[in-house]
Parts: C-alpha cells; sequence; structure tokens
C-alpha cells in the first residue's frame, strides 16, 4: 500500500485483539491501493463512529463556507466602526481569498505528510484563534492580520477535512451518501453565512460574525479529535520547495488580480501585468513538477479525465453560486429594501432546494449513474435560474422573481456538487487525497474570485451604461442595478452552459460499479481504528 493507516486513539489493545479475530476477509476496492476489510461484529460501531466523525468534519466544512459571506453582510458595520476607507474595505475580504487561495496546495500536501487528523485539529484551534483576533480587533491593521491567519489556517483545515472525509468513505453507497450531506454543506453554507451575518450583525454586533466561528471550530475538535484516527502518507515528509514557490506565487496574482479588477478594471495595466504574471508563474509550476521527483502536485491527479472534468465543475458552479448570491443580495437590499436580516431569510428557500437536491435525489442517484448524467443536468438548471433574473423587475414580487431563481439554482447545485466533490478525489491514490482535495478547493476558490470580479465588473458596467442613456432619477437607478444583474446573470448562464457543454464531453466515468459484499457485512474503512 501507498499509503500507511494508524489507528491512534483505539478503544483498548483487547478490542483489537478482538477486532483482529473478526476480520474475515480483505479485498480491493475502486483504488488498487485501498483495502476493504469486511467484519461482522465490529461493524456497528465502526459505522456509528465514521458517521459521527462525519458530524464534526461538517461542522469544519460548515465554517470555512460560513466565513467566505458571514463578513460581507457585516462589512458597513465594520467599516464605520473601525474607520476604514472605502478604499480599503476590500483588504478585509482580499487578505482572506489570498492566504487561502495561494497557500491551499501546500496545505493538501502537508496533511498528506504530517498527518489528516494532525493537521486538521492544528488547523481548527488556529482558525479559533484567528477568528478570537478578528472579533477583538482595536484597528484596520490588527483585524487584516487576523483575515490573512483565518485564510492561512483555512487552506490547512480544507484539504485535510476533504481528504479525511476522502479515506473513510470508499464504498459507491456510503461515499455517496456522505459526499451528498458535504455538498449540501458546501453549497447551502454560503446561504446560510447570509442569514447569520445578518441576524449577528442587526441584534448583536459585527464582531460576532468572527466569534461565531469559536464554538464551531471548538466543538469540531473536540469531537475530531476524539472520533478520528490518524492517515498519513508513508515516508519521509519532502516538500517541492521550488512548486511552493511557484503555485503560491501564481495563485496570489491570479487572486490579487481578480480583486483588483472590480475597482481597477479588466483592462487596466495593473491587472492585465498580475493576470500575465501569474499565468507565467503556473506555467513554469506545471513544467517544475513534470521533472522534480516528488512534486507538491502530481500531474497524474488533475490530467485524469473524471478528476479534471469534476474540478471544472466545480470551479464554474461556484461562479453562478456567488454571482446569485450577489445579484440577490444587492437586489434584495438595494432594490426591493430588504433589512439584512430579512435578505437573509429569503435565502432560506435556495438552502431547503439544495438540501432535498443533495440529500433526497443526488444520494440515491450517485451510486448507480454516470457522474456526467447528474452533473450536466445540475449545470443547465443552475443556468436556467440565472437566466431567470433576466425576467426581474424592480417591482416584481419574490415569489415570481428571486424565490424562483434560489430554487432552480439551489436544486441543481445540490446535483452538481456532491457529483463533482465526490469524483474529483475518487480513484486517487491515497497517498495524494491531501493534494486532490486541495485541488478541488482550489477550483472552488479561483472561480469564486474570478466569478465574483468579472461578474460584478459586468453589472457595474451594465449598469453605468443605463443610467448613462436614461438619467439619474431614483426610479431609473434601480432600473439600472436590475438591467446591471440582468446583465452579469446572462454572462454567467452562458459560462455554466459552456461549462455543462465541456463536461459532456470530457466526463466520460461509467457508472460505478457494484462489487458483491456479503448480505451481513458492514465496511470498514482503514481510517477509523479498531
Amino acid at each position: 500500500m501507498t499509503a500507511a493507516v494508524t489507528g491512534i486513539g483505539s478503544p483498548t489493545s483487547r478490542a483489537c485483539q478482538d477486532a483482529a479475530r473478526t476480520i474475515r476477509a480483505a479485498r480491493n476496492t475502486t483504488s488498487k491501493d485501498e483495502v476493504l476489510v469486511t467484519t461482522k461484529a465490529q461493524a456497528p460501531a465502526v459505522t456509528s463512529r465514521r458517521w459521527a466523525a462525519l458530524f464534526f468534519i461538517g461542522l469544519a466544512q460548515l465554517m470555512i463556507v460560513l466565513d467566505a459571506t458571514v463578513v460581507n453582510i457585516a462589512l458597513p458595520s465594520l467599516q464605520r466602526d473601525l474607520g476604514v476607507s472605502d478604499g480599503d474595505r476590500q483588504w478585509i475580504i482580499t487578505a482572506y481569498t489570498l492566504a487561502f487561495g495561494s497557500l491551499l496546495l501546500l496545505g493538501g500536501r502537508i496533511a498528506d505528510y504530517t498527518g489528516r487528523k494532525r493537521t486538521f485539529l492544528i488547523a481548527l484551534l488556529g482558525f479559533t484563534g484567528a477568528s478570537a483576533l478578528g472579533g477583538a480587533a482595536a484597528n484596520f491593521e490588527m483585524l487584516l492580520i487576523a483575515r490573512a491567519l483565518q485564510g492561512g489556517f483555512g487552506a490547512l483545515l480544507g484539504p485535510s477535512a476533504l481528504s479525511l472525509l476522502t479515506v473513510m468513505f470508499t464504498q459507491p453507497k456510503d461515499r455517496a451518501k456522505a459526499f451528498g450531506i458535504w455538498g449540501g454543506i458546501s453549497a447551502a453554507g454560503g446561504a446560510i453565512g447570509l442569514l447569520a451575518g445578518g441576524a449577528l450583525t442587526e441584534y448583536l454586533d459585527w464582531r460576532w460574525c468572527l466569534y461565531v466561528n469559536i464554538p464551531i471550530a471548538l466543538i469540531a475538535a473536540i469531537g475530531g479529535y476524539a472520533m478520528l484516527a490518524e492517515s498519513r502518507h508513508e515516508g519521509r515528509a519532502r516538500f517541492d520547495i521550488p512548486g511552493v514557490l511557484l503555485v503560491t506565487g501564481g495563485l496570489v496574482a491570479v487572486v490579487y488580480a481578480t480583486s483588483r479588477a472590480e475597482s481597477d478594471g479588466w483592462g487596466s495595466a495593473t491587472v492585465i501585468g498580475l493576470l500575465a504574471a501569474g499565468a507565467a508563474l503556473l506555467a513554469a509550476f506545471a513544467f517544475v513538477e513534470s521533472r522534480v521527483p516528488q512534486p507538491l502536485l502530481p500531474l497524474r491527479v488533475i490530467a485524469d479525465r473524471t478528476r479534471g472534468g469534476a474540478y471544472l465543475a466545480v470551479g464554474l458552479a461556484v461562479i453562478g453560486m456567488f454571482g446569485a448570491f450577489l445579484f440577490m443580495t444587492y437586489y434584495l437590499q438595494v432594490v426591493k429594501g430588504y433589512s439584512p436580516i430579512k435578505t437573509g431569510v429569503a435565502f432560506l428557500p435556495m438552502v431547503t432546494a439544495v438540501l432535498i437536491s443533495a440529500g433526497g435525489l443526488t444520494t440515491r442517484l450517485l451510486p448507480k449513474l454516470p457522474p456526467r448524467t447528474l452533473i450536466v443536468p445540475g449545470m443547465l438548471i443552475s443556468a436556467l435560474g440565472m437566466l431567470w433574473m433576466l425576467t426581474v423587475e424592480p417591482g416584481t414580487a419574490y415569489a415570481g422573481g428571486v424565490l424562483v431563481t434560489g430554487l432552480l439554482f439551489g436544486f441543481g447545485a445540490g446535483m452538481i456538487l456532491p457529483v463533482a466533490l465526490n469524483y474529483a478525489t475518487h480513484g486517487v491514490d491515497p497517498g495524494d487525497s491531501g493534494v486532490a482535495s486541495a485541488s478541488v478547493n482550489t477550483a472552488q476558490q479561483i472561480g469564486g474570485s474570478i466569478g465574483t470580479a468579472l461578474l460584478n465588473t459586468i453589472a457595474t458596467s451594465a449598469t453605468v451604461d443605463y443610467l448613462a442613456s436614461h438619467g439619474t432619477s431614483p426610479a431609473i437607478a434601480k432600473q439600472a442595478v436590475v438591467e446591471g444583474f440582468a446583465a452579469a446573470s446572462a454572462w454567467a448562464a452562458g459560462i455554466i452552459l459552456v461549462g455543462a457543454l465541456i463536461v459532456a464531453v470530457l466526463m466520460n466515468t461509467p457508472r460505478p460499479k457494484h462489487e458483491a459484499v456479503a448480505e451481513d457485512a458492514e465496511s470498514v474503512e482503514p481510517l477509523l481504528a479498531l
């Protein structure tokens, strides 16, 4: 086997001996390096422990996704309280995204080599400390440091959490359930963050948008310590330092360029220069990775058609997701005059659609169908949701406008993300599960950064053009905002549709093979200690 898996925290040595005597068979699963162990006596306890562990890993993922949106709602209050200028406020978001997006691949490799459980727990505790520092920030500089630390520890937490999930669930049926839950959290977490951010800002204080991470992280850390066992790549840890420097520099340049594009425009010399530098550094990274003996990102991880299609689907789905959150939030607050908490409540039907789609439909179909037969229809439904924004006017009722968009997009996202996240790590060498998980997190981060900047630029340009040709009365100003959102939504729909076509051609993976397992046996993944 290419991965050494140890059982830290086993109940007792006698239990280990009893479990060893009950092992009846071992055979290969979907990956040639994974061993499936079936046992009768220990199955209920291990199964229960595995699903309990999923709960605590899911809490960590929820915290990461929440943090991407919960602070956004608090920005106006935060800005007034700390005296942050309009020019500097973007750094509150950018500091997090830069650290998070640029360090993900390194975080994945650290998890592979030093232990996924250990990295998971350290990242949770670090994220807790950074959140406490940010909540207590007395000035802009202190908050900026805290947000960068949050991003850095998030880059450790995201890959370690997903890689733990990957090695825990290897059987198609259970894996489908686990990734259905995971995909539901990923898709719904942003909307939950908007609701939580609105409630915390309106009824408590903006600082609680950061303090809220503390209890979540501590519960996840305590539960993870009790329920998870260690797994790591065998052999001595060797980090590809040239690869680390090249990919970190390239991702920083790309993420920073997209954040600057919102204020400077895509045609500015700064943005073009940063994008060109980022592309050159990433090309050099790919060249180096094909030459070094122990690469940071083995090219086999992303060259596989199935995983490549999954990364593409995740990145494009996130573009639409961020666009949906952005446009619906501003439409409800700026055009319709909703309060932050009312805006959050308005997203609840979208969250419900995600959970029904991911947990009710996708989970059942994932073990039975080829991945593209779920991802492609999901992308088409999501694109239809974005196109529905073209029908929305300033006077459109919630039920006929935002509600329809949210339901369509939520249902589509619930079909895309569980499948894409599953196949983004499916069949990967166990020793590469951390970096494969980091790759899909990178696709999410880059997709979100580019999507937000690109769609916001399109919306702003369309709004300015409409005002220039129609005047500046209050009614026209609202119509101009809606026209901007409609233009950007059309672009988002087009991007998702092109992505659906590419995934349909690229992801030619057949439906999962069902392997015969004894009727009364339960699978025991190597991650969990007997």
